[in-house]
């Protein structure tokens, strides 16, 4: 739609994917998106941020509790949802949170991971590791609402490279309550680029046993045509509610959620 011309487009509607079943994952899901041409990741954090704030109002009056108060109970804590929220970047989190230095050019990243009871595969590259770090070790601890920003480009195949350091991406992830609420990108906007990116990412997932879907050819046909820059975002409705309304599951949030047969 953005190569047709459209330069805000939204679409919120239930998604399937192939996966187990816990606290924070389902089958079934429901999600936004939305992108913005000329827009960026920073543009993405500012509709973010709004979209937190604003949906907490809207459910405290629900739940007959006071809109302004952005102070709500999780997991039997408060959970402070006032904007600014706290933006770092994604290898200064894994620092503090091993105290050590970890760059994507250090040579003993697996050793890190071992030290922190952080299982690796022998074929990931650094910015895998990196990743498999933050997700085990920092992700979980994150309470007040936060952007990590600026993940490895190995990680983030639909990322524009970071305008000051091309070895990152410009892509951030939104956490809080210990729960990922948002993805976005600055998007890729380049084809010849992506292509490479998605060639590399099949003869990973070849590498490892990992379904390797077909080439989107029709996407990068549009690419071919022209894309302009913009940003993009992903957000996990349910788990945006599961934090909002301190629910136990996603299950309690899906009219129909999957079930585990019964023994026997």
């Amino acid at each position: 739609m953005l190569v047709g011309g459209l330069e805000r487009v939204y679409e919120l509607g239930r998604n399937f994917r192939n996966e187990g079943i816990d606290r924070e994952h389902n089958p079934e899901f429901s999600m936004l998106e939305a992108y913005q041409a000329y827009g960026d990741y920073h543009r993405m954090m500012e509709l973010s941020e709004t979209l937190v704030v604003e949906c907490c109002r809207a459910v405290n009056v629900v739940l007959g509790r006071d809109p302004e108060d952005l102070t709500i109970p999780s997991r039997g804590r408060e959970l402070d949802l006032s904007p600014p929220f706290e933006r770092v970047t994604i290898l200064g989190s894994v620092t503090a949170a091993t105290g050590e230095e970890v760059t994507l050019d250090r040579p003993d990243l697996r050793a890190i991971a071992e030290r922190h009871g952080v299982e690796v595969d022998d074929g990931w590259g650094p910015g895998k590791v990196v990743q498999e770090l933050f997700e085990r070790l920092v992700e979980p601890t994150i309470w007040r609402p936060t952007f990590v920003c600026d993940f490895p480009r190995e990680v983030s195949p639909l990322a524009r490279p970071h305008r000051d350091d091309p070895a990152l991406t410009e892509h951030f992830d939104l956490v809080a309550g210990g729960v990922e609420l948002v993805t976005a990108f600055s998007e890729l906007t380049d084809p010849i680029e992506q292509r490479a990116k998605f060639e590399l990412q099949q003869q990973m997932k070849a590498i490892f046993g990992d379904e390797v879907h077909p080439m989107d050819e029709e996407f990068l046909r549009a690419l071919e045509h022209g894309m302009p820059p913009a940003g993009g975002m992903g957000m996990g409705v349910d788990r945006l509610l599961l934090v909002l309304t301190d629910a136990a599951s996603l299950r309690d949030l899906i009219m129909f959620p999957s079930q585990r047969p019964e023994d026997g």
